[in-house]
């Protein structure tokens, strides 16, 4: 075939046809053309990557899988115009499946590194390919986590958390309406024997819930209206929060622990079809590690906060054995870690008050590493600060010192609460994490224009921090000030993207694992530090960029698709990559926690199935992608001669 005619075949295949006409044409002269008779294999399952992309210009193929009994299947026909390899290509993985010439075959044959460049060089381009490649992610994740025994995992009886909401929600709903009296709306509650009602306004749709809570704390406690004539519009909570009768419970309790309510309201189609209450989750004796979130607080004594602590474990391996989905899980489990923090911080500042007097000025409690980026399944080693409000110049020192005795007291409650204190001191009890709000903005002015590798370091911890506790306005001034300074300083984007790429993926040329050489980790790979950390990178410097204040990777990416930062295929690719990386280090780690030995993040490629390898080099391959991304977006290349 000439050039032109080559060129004809990829103009007439998606997503070649996106292509500029240079582009096509170069293509088309790099290209290589083979046949294949029929009835030839052109590949055969498990066979190596050949490294290239088969474009089809004439003839017909089918695609097979051979089962483990040796019985061959045709699963798939590719016809003029359609193309395969394509995920092997880019994660230069073994082959699948088998390729059969059913009629003779002509292909275009388009070499993995001009396949690359294309990728890497046409957003519209490489959108469809990791399209594709998130999709075969999804897939392989659902296989794998639907093969989970529930016996590998549980150490405590189900919480059945894969039940439809629709199986236990309660109906039908008791309404009241927004001009009700108060005291006739409690009266409804007290015949039903019901804690809530769903309010509706004069047009019959939801407005809010009514609560015993509301009722008690409102009228009774703070008597904010006269009980005789409140209407129920006064003292409801309008913020209600939905949920599909086709969600599983396990997304329910997220949702609740999220919204921070417990109620939430069934809608299809936005007709009410019931109500999901904290109590229908717990009501099964299975379920009482549910009402940790809400036991822990109401404890006044960390000694009691440490003994809840010790339930939180098992709560996770039933999440695995229940199949929840790495976003449930990241989301229940940290919610409940940082539950567990702001009650410590609380007794921590209690004490403070009955020993010394009240904070001498504004302060917030910052979570930073895996708690702040509610990436925390296992308690992991303590990364905390402080910022505070700046005092009077001749109260400084005092005002260190009020923060210097509270931040001991709160380090000390949570380590007993077996939150270990962190080996490299990231924590509010030294005075390089504890400072006030104009030093904060000094240290980071400083880090964001330095080429030390160190201070690079110190912005990577710093960057994913999440207010926990205290005055929150001070994180979001603080926020500004970060944004600021990132923005009168490219050289910080280009260190953190540095710092970044000095650490190889655990992938070879040729697309094998590559594993630590020595002991004690000797053929394992760190799926920390050799995957999903990358992508926190990776994911960060975007985030900063766009001035996104959301520190958890998923949610990051979430806000930088909707807002068209990065290609929705992209985020969707890294996301998934994200996910999935994180099933394994969770469930190896509980592995490892169930046999008392350290999470330590590791795993031997050659203990996982056939299909976790696959899911893994995909990972891995798409975390490349994003490198090169970061590396192309944010490199600054005459700083390469200085630093």
């Amino acid at each position: 075939m000439l050039p032109d005619q080559i060129k004809t075949v990829f103009m007439k295949t998606d997503p070649f046809e996106l292509l500029p006409d240079e582009k096509l044409e170069e293509l088309s002269r790099r290209a290589e053309v083979k046949t294949y008779p029929e009835g030839t294999y052109i590949f055969r399952q498990d066979n190596p990557s050949l490294d290239v992309l088969f474009v089809i210009a004439s003839g017909l193929a089918e695609i097979t899988v051979t089962n483990e009994r040796g019985v061959e299947s045709v699963v798939g026909v590719r016809r003029p115009y359609d193309f395969f390899g394509e995920t092997v290509v880019l994660s230069r993985q073994r082959y699948p499946g088998s390729v059969r010439a059913r009629e003779a075959l002509v292909c275009c044959l388009v070499k993995r590194t001009d396949l690359e460049a294309l990728i890497y060089n046409n957003r519209d381009f490489s959108g469809f390919f990791n399209a594709l490649l998130a999709e075969r992610m999804r897939l392989l994740y659902t296989e794998i986590v639907a093969e989970q025994s529930y016996e590998t995992y549980a150490s405590v009886p189900s919480p059945r958390f894969h039940q439809r909401v629709s199986e236990v929600m309660s109906r039908p709903v008791i309404t009241c309406q927004t001009s009700d009296p108060v005291v006739q709306a409690a009266r409804k509650m007290a015949e039903k024997g019901i804690s809530a009602l769903l309010v509706l306004g004069p047009d019959h749709a939801p407005r809010g819930i009514l609560t015993e809570k509301a009722i008690t704390h409102r009228l009774v406690a703070e008597r904010r209206f006269p009980i005789e004539s409140c209407r129920v519009e006064q003292i409801m909570n309008s913020n209600l929060a939905q949920i599909p009768p086709q969600a599983f419970l396990g997304q329910g309790l997220a949702t609740m622990m999220r919204e921070g309510t417990k109620y939430l309201i069934v809608t299809e189609r936005e007709a009410v079809m019931g109500i999901l209450t904290l109590f229908d989750l717990i009501k099964t004796p299975e379920t009482g590690s549910l009402l940790l979130a809400q036991e822990i607080e109401s404890r006044q004594r960390i000694e009691d906060l440490a003994k809840i602590g010790r339930q939180v474990d098992p709560l996770l391996s039933s999440l695995l054995a229940e199949r929840a989905s790495v976003r449930e899980i990241l989301e229940i489990m940290s919610e409940i870690h940082e539950r567990m923090t702001r009650a410590v911080i609380r007794l921590s500042e209690e004490r403070m008050k009955r020993e010394v007097g009240p904070p001498p000025t504004d302060y917030c409690w910052i979570n930073m590493g895996s708690a702040a980026r509610h990436e925390q399944t296992l308690r992991t080693d303590q990364d905390n600060a402080i910022i505070y409000e700046d005092p009077p110049e001749e109260e400084e020192a005092s005002a260190d010192g009020y923060f210097e005795q509270l931040a001991e007291y709160a380090v000390e409650g949570l380590f007993a609460c077996g939150f270990a204190k962190c080996r490299g001191d990231v924590m509010a009890t030294n005075p390089k994490w504890r400072r006030s709000l104009s030093a904060w903005v000094e240290a980071i002015q400083t880090w964001t224009r330095s080429y030390d590798p160190e201070d690079t370091r110190n912005l990577t911890i710093l960057l994913d921090f999440r207010p926990v506790w205290g005055n929150m306005t001070l994180a979001t001034r603080f926020w500004e000030e970060i944004f600021s300074a990132f923005q009168a300083s490219p050289s910080a984007r280009h260190m953190l993207t540095k710092d970044d790429l000095q650490y190889k993926l655990p992938l070879s040329f040729l697309g094998s694992f590559v594993t630590e050489k020595s002991e004690p980790h000797k053929n394992e790979i760190d799926l920390k530090k050799s995957g999903s950390a990358h992508i926190v990178n990776g994911v960060r410097i975007f985030a900063l960029e766009n001035r996104i204040t959301e520190p958890s990777t998923l949610g990051r990416l979430d806000q930088l698709a909707g807002m068209g930062a990065m290609e929705a295929e992209d985020a969707e690719l890294f996301g998934a990559s994200f996910e999935a990386i994180m099933m394994l280090r969770i469930r190896e780690n509980m592995k490892k926690f169930g046999n008392d030995k350290p999470a330590d993040n590791y795993v031997a490629p050659d203990r996982l199935s056939k299909r976790e390898k696959m899911i893994l080099k995909d990972a891995l391959s798409s975390v490349g992608q994003l490198q090169k991304l970061i590396e192309k977006e944010f490199s600054v290349p005459w700083l390469q001669h200085y630093v």
